[in-house]
């Protein structure tokens, strides 16, 4: 049972359409594996099996109709539980939100629905997606499964960790500083953080997507074809006009191709020795299967980071100080030690905080310009303590580990991270490949290229 939960979502609707896999077999035996792992990952929320079998069911008897629903009839899928799922309440990974049930699918979940994915429940994140890490004041912690005494990364924590072990081969999470690419590197999955408005969201905002998680690029480019149709109502106002893109269509050749390598972000952590010596490898294999490999300088400062920390902490303060006092003590206190540097920030402070944004995408976009993409690390370090917040475990400085990921949020580049290696202790280190605005197939094409011809990875981890 345990090995059909280790399947691709395109593998399994290859063995529906030869009908030597049903989708009630598939989703029982995911549904096993979730139930080995989870009283250890804890990486669910609203698991609902019985819905999930009648979902299986339905699939199930429209492929022995040859009437499949969808492009991901009868695929066992998990969503962030901060993407509504009609039916079910959002506390957005906080004790201090009201539990109303979602009236309404938000597009992702409703797309996926559209296309017959078995929906198996929500997956966890921490306080506000502010954090990345699985720790939480609402769900219990989220841990790794390649070690469960490490962090999956957040904020699309159980997702990545679900992924990682086996909980359907589809994920979906969300990302507005690093939040899907962080745990996908932690964790040893691949993802896409695709172009802004290129997967329909609600609510929509700067810098925030919604991206596939997956343990292959050719599951995340499948979802990718679901996620990025438009949505009916137009609820994303953000979004980008619709195009039809031959998501399946991942090879690519390297040569000639003009790659940069960032090895210093410009600020915070410093790159692990382990970490640079996984990144630096993959880049020389670049090159010796043909592309050009140019170091990039740094173009990030502390003073872009600092000021995004603060209108960050604005904000959060605003949402924060408005909840009744009651609600508001159930808030983790890191988050509210955090947001509370935001209280007295001046008018002058925030709006050059915000600002910000601004001089990051400029900063981004001018460095990616000379190639055809850009090579890095995910994160600086490998997968730190679950118990911890963020890596320094200080509200001063909870964003020294984001440095590599955020400014592609506000470019609004496509940027993926997929597995590069692994430390000494058997950790997953990520690659993360950015492209040019809009070129999100493009960036697949090279996570696809990276993918074959990278080193035998190690077996996914059981529970």
């Amino acid at each position: 049972m345990n090995a059909l939960a280790q399947l691709g979502a395109v593998e399994l609707l290859a063995a529906y359409a030869a009908r030597t896999l049903s989708p009630v077999e598939v989703t029982r035996a995911v549904l096993a594996n979730i139930e080995a792992w989870e009283p250890r990952l804890c990486a669910t929320y609203a698991l609902d099996a019985a819905a999930a079998l009648a979902q299986a069911e339905a699939s199930q008897a429209r492929w022995l109709a040859n009437a499949p629903l969808g492009a991901l009839d009868g695929v066992p899928a998990m969503i962030k539980e901060n993407i509504a799922t009609r039916g079910t309440p959002v506390p957005l990974g906080t004790a201090a939100t009201e539990l109303v049930p979602a009236a309404a699918d938000a597009p992702p979940a409703a797309r996926l629905r559209e296309a017959g994915a078995v929906i198996l429940g929500k997956t966890t994140m921490p306080d506000y997606g502010m954090l990345s890490s699985g720790l939480s004041s609402f769900h219990p912690l989220a841990r790794n499964p390649w070690d469960l005494r490490r962090n999956p990364g957040g904020s699309s924590a159980g997702a990545a960790a679900g992924a990682a072990a086996g909980y359907g081969p589809l994920h979906v999470g969300t990302d507005i500083g690093g939040s899907v690419r962080l745990p996908a590197g932690w964790c040893g999955i691949f993802t896409l953080k695709p172009s802004l408005g290129r997967i329909p969201i609600q609510p929509p905002y700067a810098g925030r997507v919604a991206g596939p998680m997956t343990r292959t690029v050719a599951d995340a480019a499948l979802l990718m074809g679901v996620l990025s149709q438009p949505d009916p109502g137009m609820r994303d106002t953000m979004s980008l006009p619709h195009q039809e893109i031959a998501w399946a269509q991942l090879d690519r050749p390297l040569r000639g191709l003009k790659f940069g390598l960032l090895m210093d972000a410009g600020w915070g952590l410093p790159v692990a020795p382990e970490v640079r010596a996984a990144v630096d490898a993959a880049a020389r294999a670049f090159e010796g299967a043909g592309a050009i490999v140019e170091p990039v300088a740094p173009f990030m400062t502390r003073e872009m980071i600092d000021g995004m920390d603060r209108f960050w902490r604005c904000r959060a303060w605003t949402d924060i100080a408005a909840l009744p006092e009651a609600r508001r003590a159930k808030v983790l206190p890191f988050i509210v030690d955090w947001a509370r540097g935001g209280a007295d920030l001046s008018g002058a402070q925030v709006f050059h905080g915000y600002s910000q944004m601004g001089a990051m995408r400029e900063a981004a976009v001018a460095a990616c310009r000379p190639f055809d993409a850009l090579l890095s690390p995910t994160a600086p370090i490998p997968a730190f303590a679950a118990e911890l917040p963020c890596p320094t475990d200080d509200p001063a400085r909870p964003f020294e580990h984001i440095a590599f990921t955020l400014p592609y949020n506000m470019s609004e580049q496509p940027a993926a991270s997929i597995n590069c290696g692994y430390t000494a202790d058997g950790l997953p280190i990520g690659l993360q490949i950015v492209g040019a605005r809009h070129d999100d197939l493009g960036v697949l094409q090279l996570a696809r290229a990276w993918e074959r011809m990278r080193p035998a990875q190690r077996a996914w981890p059981q529970p």
